[in-house]
């Protein structure tokens, strides 16, 4: 009997042949060639974009940070913005230049420097001392319980701080038309606008929205003390002044001593801060109100953000003037310097109501450095997503 073949049979064969002996018919572009050659020119960004989602560690989770995520275009442009010098009065100075990645996005400088060499009037507040900006900063995202942005906390949202640096006139001094003028003047821009809003219009909402998105992808949760934390499964403050296994020694003692005085206001688990703000005995006599100086009440003079202490030992110098050079000198201030003030925290006060005096010997201040160093991350500051896209 004479069999037949049939064509479906024939057609299936050749499209398996054709699979396996040609080129596919396509390759994914995510940009379009002439979007590709456009960024190319001025930008080093992968082909395929970046992930931007954010995934904190288990201990974190379990103390109920669950952050927002952000919008992965806006964030790829919002990168780009923080690194644009172009966008500053004299096109020396970004975001970036006063937060360096590998100085845990502050300044190694008491005041950075803006347009035309201009000194700053604050530290520059280190972004990876936080561990995540979309868990509990910005009131837009957050709610009205969110830690606010600033060393004074005036800016309820990321998209108010960027403002804020892009128009102070000591900073960046443009105004916000200015700024949008600036990125209009570029063609990298129109690629990146027209992925993250579905058209090129540029807006300085939109790029004060872009801006925030990449900040609150920032964070910075991959540290030695996050490892163990994580490890260890911990839950509630209690369990943190247990040994961590992977800890020496020397980090273990440093972590009780810092469970016992300081997580009071820098938290335990590294996350958020239990307070927004509050003095702690820097000076007698306040040049700079902090937060006070901006609310004119009188319990809140000399008060200033308190910031968790994420990647401390690599963004130095310290306090909200800078005027403290080296973790040892933070140290030696808590434990010796404390000065009298109205407004003093309680927890940094002795049962007299005086400043607490030397409660640590030479060997316990070695051992809280020792675990000061456990938060660095180096995984964050070696982050690509988060570095400088411009070619160099």
């Amino acid at each position: 009997m004479k069999k037949t073949f049939s064509p479906y049979a024939l057609f299936f064969v050749l499209v398996i042949i054709t699979a396996c002996n040609s080129k596919p018919d396509f390759n994914f572009f995510y940009y379009t060639p002439e979007q590709t050659a456009v960024l190319a020119k001025t930008l080093n960004l992968p082909e395929i974009p970046d992930d931007y989602t954010i995934e904190l560690p288990i201990h974190l989770r379990n103390a109920g940070l669950a952050p927002s995520q952000v919008e992965r275009d806006k964030a790829i442009l919002g990168r780009v913005l923080f690194y644009d010098k172009k966008l500053s009065k004299d096109g020396t100075i970004a975001c970036g230049s006063c937060h360096k990645q590998n100085l845990g996005f502050g300044d190694d400088r008491q005041f950075s420097l803006g347009v035309n060499n201009q000194v700053g009037e604050r530290n520059s507040i280190a972004l990876y001392s936080v561990a995540s900006f979309a868990a509990y900063y910005g009131t837009d995202i957050n709610g009205a319980s969110a830690i606010p942005f600033f060393w004074d906390n005036r800016a309820a949202t990321a998209k108010e701080q960027s403002m804020g640096s892009l128009t102070n006139p000591i900073e960046m001094d443009l105004h916000m038309s200015e700024v949008t003028d600036a990125v209009r003047n570029q063609d990298y821009y129109q690629p990146l606008f027209e992925k993250a809003y579905g058209d090129n219009a540029i807006t300085s909402d939109r790029v004060l929205e872009s801006i925030a998105n990449f900040v609150n992808a920032m964070g910075s949760y991959s540290s030695k003390f996050d490892v163990e934390a994580s490890k260890a499964g911990l839950y509630n403050a209690t369990q943190y002044a247990n040994n961590f296994s992977g800890f020496t020694a020397t980090e273990n003692a440093g972590k009780a001593l810092f469970m016992q005085h300081c997580a009071t206001c820098h938290s335990h688990n590294m996350g958020r801060p239990p307070l927004t703000f509050a003095n702690n005995g820097l000076y007698q006599v306040y040049t700079d109100q902090g937060v006070g100086g901006r609310s004119n009440i009188a319990s809140q003079k000399g008060t200033f953000k308190i910031p968790t202490l994420r990647n401390i030992a690599v963004s130095a110098p310290y306090m909200h003037d800078g005027s403290l050079k080296t973790l040892e000198d933070v140290i030696e201030h808590y434990n010796s310097g404390i000065k009298p003030h109205a407004n003093l925290h309680t927890a940094l006060k002795a049962s007299n109501g005086t400043p607490k005096k030397n409660f640590l010997n030479i060997d316990q201040k070695a051992q809280l450095i020792a675990f000061l160093n456990t938060l660095t991350d180096f995984q964050a500051s070696a982050d690509t997503r988060f570095s400088n896209p411009f070619k160099q």
